[in-house]
């Protein structure tokens, strides 16, 4: 790779893990590039990436930086306005430089990624699933792909600061979830009202997963970690029911 291409190269990807944790996953070794991809994150979200928790992921390079670089690049992400947390299992080495700087080892990390310039799109959806129509709950429990029962929240209204975690299953959620809540399975989302917070489907990488909303205004929408924050969505959206599932790792919108 010449310096022209390599210049061009994005310094990290960013994705977000099961439990709204994000990672970093350093590409190369520059730390002044990492501020600056950093920066434009936090600055085209403010509200999703400001002082969020990360894990270093270094497993992408093809030797670990020694204790100094590593440090740098702690502080790069330190300088854009997050906080790093720890950093991802790799190896004994990983292990080792861990223990060293003094974070925690991140051993079970299951972010997906996605290029750093890789933009979601919208299309029409696709025929291959009958998309779950949002304006009336089911009166029998969904069911995942899988043979278990669907995980329902019914009742209140999903809090802000408040998680809810549907693991190895699909989530029900019979009530509106609130700016600055998450909504997260392992499975897909079925929201019957509206979406003003968070929703992460296929948290552990099922790229099969979908989310379905009868009131889309979603801060942040995600599926096997592939997300798109509201300022990158189209405003013909809000307010509408829709569905978002991927497409070759394209995070795709549709009304429904």
């Amino acid at each position: 790779m010449n310096a022209r291409a390599e210049s061009l190269e994005a310094a990290c990807d960013l994705r977000f893990g099961q439990v709204g944790i994000a990672c970093v996953r350093v590409r190369r070794v520059d730390a002044a590039a990492l501020v600056e991809e950093l920066e434009r994150r936090v600055r085209s979200a403010p509200q999703m990436f400001s002082r969020a928790a990360v894990v270093l992921d270094l497993s992408h390079l093809p030797k670990l930086p020694d204790d100094g670089m590593v440090d740098a690049l702690l502080e790069a992400i330190r300088s854009a306005g997050m906080l790093p947390v720890g950093i991802a299992y790799g190896t004994s080495e990983t292990e080792a430089l861990a223990e060293r700087m003094g974070l925690p080892l991140i051993a079970k990390f299951r972010a997906q990624y996605e290029p750093a310039q890789g933009e979601a799109t919208t299309a029409p959806a696709p025929p291959r699933q009958e998309p779950v129509r949002a304006a009336a709950v089911p009166d029998e429990p969904a069911e995942s792909s899988g043979t278990v029962t669907a995980q329902h929240h019914s009742g209140s209204t999903v809090r802000s600061g408040q998680q809810v975690y549907a693991r190895d299953r699909d989530l029900v959620v019979t009530a509106g979830v609130a700016n600055g809540a998450e909504v997260i399975a392992d499975g897909s989302i079925h929201i019957y009202g509206s979406l003003r917070g968070r929703a992460m489907a296929g948290a552990q990488g099922d790229e099969s997963a979908r989310i379905f909303c009868s009131d889309f205004r979603a801060e942040l929408v995600a599926i096997a970690g592939h997300y798109r924050v509201f300022e990158d969505m189209p405003r013909e959206f809000e307010g509408q029911p829709v569905q978002c599932w991927l497409d070759n790792g394209k995070l795709m919108i549709a009304r429904l």
